[in-house]
């Protein structure tokens, strides 16, 4: 199943949390903090006030508390407007 965003949506599935810090030790699971760069699964169309400045795979930094959480197909997504997204990480 596909989800199709609209508007100035974007569909992002959350990176994976690191498991070691830089000087290799190896964190528990409440330890983990929850990462806020996103890998974009889907782009909407955009709006005629919104032009939709990222594209798919893009790994993107994201508002803490934003979005709406969807489960589909047992995966894990969340559709955030394009407001929401703060920047592109290379």
């Amino acid at each position: 199943m596909n989800i199709k965003p609209l508007q100035d949506r974007v569909v992002v599935k959350m990176a994976e949390a690191e498991e070691t810090t830089k000087s290799g030790i190896i964190l528990s699971g409440s330890a983990k903090e929850k990462p806020e760069i996103a890998i974009v699964v889907e782009v909407g169309p955009g709006t005629s006030e919104v032009t939709m400045e990222v594209k798919k795979n893009d790994k993107v930094l994201i508002s803490k508390y934003s979005g709406t959480n969807v489960k589909l197909d047992g995966e894990e997504y969340i559709i955030v407007r394009m407001e929401d997204i703060l920047a592109v990480v290379d």
